[in-house]
């Protein structure tokens, strides 16, 4: 009941149909109802169809104060695994690694899997289990590289994908709530410059309908996209 107080609380400070940026993150501090450190989230509305592959984006983001998001790295390697773990992988591994997944011997709790060219064809057996949990390496997601250790580096950087649902959304999120006010709109307008750059060429209409912030368990709150 206490956290439904606040929350209804925190709606009645959100007194405009629409802010800027900069007001916006402002907000977002006396709209928080949590005592933990909430992540805040970013939720793009495109004019996309992502039924149609011309239509869908996929691709990744390194925010200029990272994401504050500590990601758990599979990597598949026919090179030193025991080096990729020492860089930040938390599992790492090449033939063996795929065939223990394939029984089911590991848990799948990583937030992102790497791999090299070359490991790529040994994957079609388990792209069965990793696919639907979006796990599958993808080159156009920057996780297919011969050079693992530096793709490492730049996931433990802030690095991430990102990519439209089917209903044509973009669900993510751009920092932490201690960030601070000035780093959080930083992050928030490169976000939104990356949006718009992977905007497809052809598309003439309206591309982005709505943007919407908001703090984990908190009220969203609208992007002015007139400004």
């Amino acid at each position: 009941m206490a956290r439904w107080k606040k929350y209804n609380k925190a709606v009645e400070l959100i007194t405009s149909p629409a802010y800027s940026v900069k007001e916006a993150v402002e907000l977002l501090e006396k709209t928080n109802t949590v005592k933990f450190d909430p992540t805040v989230e970013v939720h793009f509305n495109l004019e996309l169809d992502p039924k149609y592959a011309d239509q869908m984006i996929r691709t990744t983001i390194t925010l200029p104060n990272g994401s504050g998001k500590v990601s758990k790295i599979c990597a598949f390697t026919e090179g030193d695994a025991a080096e990729l773990k020492k860089a930040g992988a938390m599992v790492a591994g090449g033939q063996e690694l795929i065939e223990e997944i394939e029984k089911g011997s590991i848990a799948l709790d990583f937030d992102v899997c790497i791999a090299t060219p070359t490991m790529m064809r040994n994957l079609g057996k388990i792209a069965r289990v990793l696919g639907p949990k979006g796990l599958m390496p993808n080159p156009k997601a920057g996780t297919v590289n011969p050079d693992l250790l530096a793709t490492i580096k730049e996931i433990a950087a802030g690095k991430f994908e990102f990519k439209t649902d089917k209903q044509g959304n973009v669900h993510s999120i751009f920092g932490k709530l201690s960030f601070g006010a000035t780093k959080l709109e930083e992050n928030l307008n490169h976000f939104l410059k990356v949006i718009n750059e992977v905007k497809p060429v052809w598309a003439k209409w309206k591309y982005i309908n709505t943007i919407f912030v908001c703090n984990a368990m908190g009220p969203s709150i609208k992007i002015d996209t007139t400004i």
